[in-house]
């Protein structure tokens, strides 16, 4: 791809709400800090969970109260637009962006929030009032609270987005799908600002069926810190997680014209699938294809792999930690230079659709400070990465080091795959 006929695009806003922090200020800290999210959860026990403990936001009464009047909060109960609307709007203020006046649109302004399930325990409360009878007593907002787009379009009448408003939905690369779809929309001229992320709800019904696919950890129910081993010999299941992440994407001119902070640039991203073809299927990665999304980001981006400083993995802490690593090796040729390699899941859990965009968010963080953040409870690396990947390379503390260009992916159920290349920004 030849980048110079494409527009320049930067990263001028953030929003967050992660199992170990609701702001992007406290998100850097919890990260820096090695800060865990992940708690006991009294529910999942109750209801018999083998897996009792989860990765759930902390959000603040006066969080909420900033952010939705009592009418919006009258029947509101799809926790994943609550995260996705706060985290959403932060951005946007991170951004300095001003709100579209009451007769007017922002003609240049989209939106892309995605999410995997809205409204779990609204449709629970749905089943029960129909099957009982009582239709109208449904609200006037179930619609909006079941529906995927409901994010994005409850977000677009705070802003008076003008342009591109949907919602995408692809298991675990949402998130990081979203982010390059938004590139994409403003690189190739139809847009000038995106604001892109992924949401995903919390609860029972939403991660009950990953605890029947016995893929989650059940012996760390007394010491949920320590539940979730990305990377680790010993990693037994990823421990369920939820929240949101958004950013504000951007034409360079335009945020130049406007002064906006810039917290890095988007060089180029690839999505593809494997097809459930090859040791592909509906929940496992085909490996080739992994590797050509990875190859393919790179190559869109107009760089080698040899200028990669960072790689923002998938790695769940499960057993296919390690051919995710072998995948990554393979993909980008790696031979004498190992780029820093890291994931957050060990502190904030699998956040299933919202995954990529709160790691996003870290990972921009991390060009924006130059630094890798913990990889954190690996009692020993695996021994299958130890032997195709140096251990300094895979820091179990904070490395202070220069960060030019930083490579982040996602993979997900149904065999698709999802990579970005951001890069340091120098005015």
């Amino acid at each position: 791809m030849i980048n110079s006929r494409l527009k320049r695009v930067v990263v001028t806003g953030l929003g967050v709400v992660a199992p170990n922090a609701t702001t992007v200020s406290d998100f850097y800290q919890a990260l820096l800090s090695g800060t865990s999210g992940l708690r006991f959860d009294q529910q999942l026990a109750d209801l018999n969970f083998g897996c009792q403990v989860s990765g759930t936001p902390q959000l603040t009464k006066k969080q909420i109260a900033d952010n939705f009047t009592p009418l919006q909060l009258r029947g509101l109960k799809a926790s994943g637009l609550v995260y996705g609307v706060i985290a959403g709007k932060d951005a946007f203020k991170d951004a300095g962006l001003e709100v579209a006046g009451k007769e007017e649109t922002l003609e240049d302004f989209g939106i892309i929030m995605g999410t995997g399930q809205s409204g779990g325990e609204k449709f629970r409360e749905a089943i029960h009032l129909i099957d009982d009878g009582r239709v109208r007593r449904l609200g006037s907002t179930s619609v909006i609270q079941t529906m995927t787009s409901g994010i994005s379009a409850w977000l677009s009448g705070e802003i008076g987005a003008g342009n591109l408003v949907t919602s995408n939905s692809s298991a675990c690369c949402t998130g990081t799908e979203a982010f390059i779809m938004g590139y994409e929309r403003i690189a190739y001229g139809r847009a000038q600002q995106m604001l892109v992320g992924s949401t995903s709800d919390s609860g029972p019904y939403i991660w009950g069926g990953f605890d029947a696919m016995r893929i989650l950890p059940t012996g760390y129910n007394d010491r949920p810190h320590l539940a979730s081993r990305a990377f680790s010999n010993d990693a037994a299941g990823f421990v369920p997680g939820s929240g949101a992440g958004a950013m504000i994407l951007e034409e360079l001119e335009s945020a130049l014209n406007r002064g906006a902070t810039i917290y890095g640039e988007v060089l180029g991203g690839s999505l593809n699938s494997g097809g459930h073809r090859g040791q592909g299927s509906m929940t496992a990665p085909n490996g080739d294809a992994v590797q050509k999304c990875i190859q393919q980001a790179i190559f869109n981006s107009d760089i080698t792999s040899t200028e990669i400083d960072a790689i923002n993995g998938h790695v769940t802490a499960t057993g296919k930690d390690a051919y995710e690593i072998q995948n990554w090796v393979e993909g980008l040729e790696l031979k004498n230079h190992f780029p820093y390699l890291n994931s957050y899941k060990s502190t904030i859990g699998h956040c299933l659709a919202a995954a990529g965009s709160i790691e996003l968010v870290g990972a921009i963080l991390q060009l924006k400070h130059q630094q890798i953040f913990a990889n954190l409870n690996i009692t020993e690396l695996h021994k299958d990465i130890k032997a195709i990947y140096p251990n300094n390379k895979v820091p179990i503390k904070n490395v202070y080091t220069k960060i030019d260009v930083l490579i982040k992916a996602s993979f997900g159920f149904g065999d698709i795959n999802a990579a970005v290349v951001l890069k340091k920004w120098e005015n």
